[in-house]
């Protein structure tokens, strides 16, 4: 399973210019239909030409390698964060709410590839067309808040890139202690720095397809021997705490919502599927999908901090026991991630890439302006890292800041402002489940935000 939130692409795979601001106008048709009667004819699906069109089983094996990664690792620290009872509580309760913004993301962009008689959108151009065929006054902004969504999408990518250079880091250096290597993280830090530039160096997603694949079979063997050891001679549930506090609360919160931020994936399954109608639906990919996810999140998490209860850590594969099964866990994790580097990062030099190169005039810039952009994210997510070398704190900020914002913010505003006032009055059940969700994530931003800040200043004093 390809981690985090792997991603497919940012935008679907037809051709559709991300780089300007769309017009929006709905299409009068030239036969004399009503556009009520136009937008019931067209069918996205059917107008949307792909070359590779994928199965609902191929979408389901993308969908669970976009969820699962090093979020599913740290989930037992957020048990400890939350309390043995309330973490199951709340794992399943954040899966049904990510799961259902993922349904409203997916219902938005059918309605507004409808209204606009485009076949496929990507995040950014959901918000933006939402807003720019919404309320009159809320028009204006519509450029302005796309950016805003990709500007969350860079710094939730380049996130997780930083979590990669630092879980590889730490598996390895702790792989390294059983051979009687000891040296800092910040050394094993500095030793990958070459080869993860050299990964996010890559430009064509095809070079990137076989280690993506050993990847996931590396992460999918490593979990099962992982669940092996943390099921053996399981304490009583008297032993760990039912409620942490509420002190910790909004640490689980940003690493939960970290491990399920998966929002990113969906529109590009979706826009890539043979049968897109499956997608949705209670029995559709997307439900069969998020409730595997959440399963293996509440189970890991439930017996990982039943197991090693408070002294458990930012990721479960470092309190496996000194032997050379663990030790194979350890390292296949952290090779498994270490492959996965230059796929993760493909997605936020895919956003600001074309931003500076619409600023470039001279060729020698063009040149060469790609390879710069690219060493200095990749430098930053290093950078990054090796000032923050806590784990768990920085999987809790990243979640915290900005997965909680793409996840549980924009879709539920998307929602309200692609169907006020015709369709979601403020009468409507749906309006004020929005607004309840939107105040959820808000408050998850907020306080996780400074709670993780807070917890990673005071690990360094």
């Amino acid at each position: 399973m390809n981690d985090e939130k792997q991603p497919l692409l940012t935008g679907p795979s037809i051709p559709i210019d991300n780089t300007e601001s769309q017009v929006v106008e709905l299409v009068t048709s030239p036969t004399g239909q009503s556009k009520d009667e136009k937008k019931t004819e067209y069918n996205p699906a059917s107008e949307r030409y792909l070359e590779h069109p994928t199965s609902n089983f191929d979408t389901l094996i993308h969908l669970l390698k976009g969820n699962i990664g090093t979020g599913i690792l740290a989930m037992p620290d957020a048990f400890k964060n939350a309390g043995l009872f309330l973490g199951v509580i709340g794992t399943l309760f954040m899966g049904a709410i990510c799961t259902h913004c993922m349904h409203i993301l997916v219902l938005c962009s059918h309605e507004l590839c409808v209204r606009n008689q485009r076949p496929a959108m990507s995040f950014a151009e959901v918000v933006e067309d939402a807003f720019a065929m919404g309320p009159i006054p809320l028009r204006k902004y519509a450029k302005n808040i796309r950016n805003i969504v990709n500007v969350f999408l860079v710094i939730t990518q380049l996130g997780f890139c930083c979590v990669y250079f630092l879980f590889v880091a730490t598996n390895l250096q702790d792989t390294m202690h059983f051979f009687r290597i000891n040296m800092g993280v910040h050394s094993y830090l500095a030793l990958l720095f070459p080869p993860m530039l050299a990964l996010g160096m890559l430009k064509n997603l095809k070079y990137l397809t076989p280690v993506s694949l050993i990847a996931a079979i590396m992460t999918a063997w490593g979990l099962v021997i992982t669940f092996y050891y943390i099921l053996q001679d399981l304490p009583h549930t008297s032993t760990v705490r039912a409620f942490a506090s509420w002190h910790q609360l909004p640490l689980y919160f940003g690493t939960a919502i970290y491990a399920f931020e998966g929002i990113g994936v969906v529109l590009p399954l979706e826009n890539n599927m043979k049968t897109p109608q499956d997608f949705g639906g209670w029995t559709g990919v997307l439900n069969t999908g998020m409730v595997i996810v959440a399963a293996l999140y509440t189970a890991i998490g439930f017996f990982g901090y039943l197991k090693y209860g408070n002294h458990v850590l930012g990721s479960i594969t470092l309190n496996l026991p000194n032997e050379p099964l663990a030790q194979s866990v350890r390292a296949m994790m952290a090779i498994a991630i270490f492959l996965s580097y230059g796929l993760q990062f493909y997605v936020p030099m895919n956003i600001v890439w074309p931003f500076i190169k619409s600023k470039l005039t001279s060729e020698k810039a063009l040149a060469y302006g790609e390879a710069i952009t690219r060493f200095i994210l990749i430098s930053l997510t290093f950078i990054a890292a090796a000032l923050i070398p806590n784990l768990s704190g920085i999987i809790s900020l990243v979640g915290a800041f900005s997965s909680s914002a793409l996840a549980l913010i924009f879709p539920p505003i998307i929602e309200i402002i692609t169907f006020w006032p015709d369709r979601l009055g403020k009468y409507d059940w749906k309006m004020w489940k929005d607004i309840a969700i939107i105040i959820f994530g808000i408050t998850g931003f907020v306080f996780g935000t400074y709670a993780s800040i807070e917890n990673i200043l005071s690990s360094h004093t």
